[in-house]
């Protein structure tokens, strides 16, 4: 892939923790010189091992190794959780020539269960034989961090910033337990821009607001969740800042926001994503609640999934979201039809507007305000049989 920063190494292998031995589950990613790494983490009061050693050391100058296991999340584990962290990025640094401060580890799958430490420490020295530079390697890394997903999750973008080419891409993981602030997903953001500490986390923060902050599948929020930003500076002498910064950071909320849709997108037993947009609010803060209130409601997604433009489920959703609005000023929108404003229902055929909802795997929902000018997107999944089924039958 053209786009593929420079100063990155990756591998992804099986070392036994998924039963299928065609399918990856450790992720390896090296940073060939010493790289800023900035992290954004899960909100839950209950919070994994990885997550812990992670918040720890970021943000940071001089990361060095990236070490991910899918399969198993290292949650609610206690202290040999932690010691089995500590010792995951450990080997990992070992293994490629670096301290051990300077690696990052990543856990995700069933919370409760110990990791298998000898498969691990095996995955570790095959990983570091693999590495590479090329697609193929970068994709067999994106694969290892998945669980349930139907595909890896990937986007690049390249920009031009003091004359020279430099990259921004990423990897995500994530279909089921999710929830804002942020939920079960791993997001891992390389590039070759040179950034100081302070820029990556702030960066980060704000492309993580405005993409994996707005996204639900059922509103569970999980206990691994991180997004890391890796770094090189290989692209320029010294760190960007001003104009060149801002550039990027439209890169990067442009790669964040098209990695957070396919999580909803790709949401368990899903049949539509669901984009919402509220405008015209008092403060971000106050869109932000109503489009969360909308997006978790089982109503609404239930009534998505059947192609059912039933309105009085969305307008009712906004009305419980504890924020204060005058009715009478609201309209909705649904595919862009006008379904409801002034109080009261629009004339629309609701025939060809279900037909419509059925023929698009994306269905829209715009609710205008009239108390400002603040607003937010947001997406979700709808909530069908199958979703379900499969929470039903497999251990999560």
């Amino acid at each position: 892939m053209k786009n593929l920063p420079w100063g990155f190494r990756f591998a992804g292998v099986h070392c036994g923790i998924k039963q299928d031995a065609a399918k990856e589950d450790l992720t390896l990613i090296v940073s060939d010189e010493p790289c800023v790494a900035a992290g954004v983490y899960t909100t839950n009061l209950i919070v994994a091992a990885p997550v812990q050693l992670d918040r720890q050391r970021t943000p940071m100058a001089d990361a060095r190794v990236l070490v991910a296991n899918s399969g198993n999340a290292n949650a609610c584990t206690g202290e040999r959780g932690a010691r089995d962290s500590r010792e995951m990025a450990q080997r990992a640094a070992l293994a490629c020539g670096a301290e051990e401060r300077q690696s990052l580890v990543m856990s995700t799958g069933v919370i409760g269960h110990f990791l298998p430490m000898a498969k691990i420490a095996q995955g570790i020295e095959s990983a570091v034989s693999r590495l590479g530079r090329d697609e193929a390697a970068w994709l067999s890394a994106a694969r290892g961090i998945t669980t349930t997903d139907r595909s890896p999750k990937i986007a690049c973008r390249s920009l031009t910033l003091r004359g020279r080419e430099v990259r921004v891409a990423g990897m995500a993981k994530g279909a089921g337990m999710i929830g804002p602030r942020m939920a079960t997903m791993l997001g891992i953001i390389m590039t070759d821009v040179r950034l100081s500490v302070d820029n990556a986390q702030r960066s980060l923060q704000a492309a993580v607001d405005r993409s994996f902050n707005c996204i639900s599948v059922e509103g569970h929020m999980s206990t691994n969740d991180t997004v890391l930003l890796l770094a090189s500076g290989t692209a320029q002498a010294e760190a960007i800042d001003g104009d060149d910064l801002r550039q990027f950071q439209a890169a990067l909320d442009d790669v964040c926001v098209e990695l957070a849709k396919m999580i909803p997108d790709d949401g368990e037993g899903a049949t539509h994503l669901i984009t919402i947009d509220v405008r015209g609010c008092a403060s971000r803060e106050a869109a932000y609640r109503i489009a969360v209130s909308v997006a978790n409601s089982a109503l609404v997604k239930s009534g998505v999934a059947g192609n059912d433009p039933n309105w009085g489920r969305v307008v009712s959703a906004a009305g419980y979201a504890g924020v204060p609005f005058d009715p009478q000023k609201l309209q909705l929108k649904l595919n862009g039809t006008v379904v409801f404003r002034e109080g009261g229902p629009a004339s629309f055929d609701a025939k060809a507007l279900s037909q419509c909802m059925r023929d698009n795997r994306e269905t829209h929902l715009e609710l205008e305000f009239g108390e400002g000018n603040d607003e937010v997107r947001y997406w979700t999944s709808d909530l069908t049989v199958d979703y379900v089924k499969f929470n039903s039958a497999y251990t999560t």
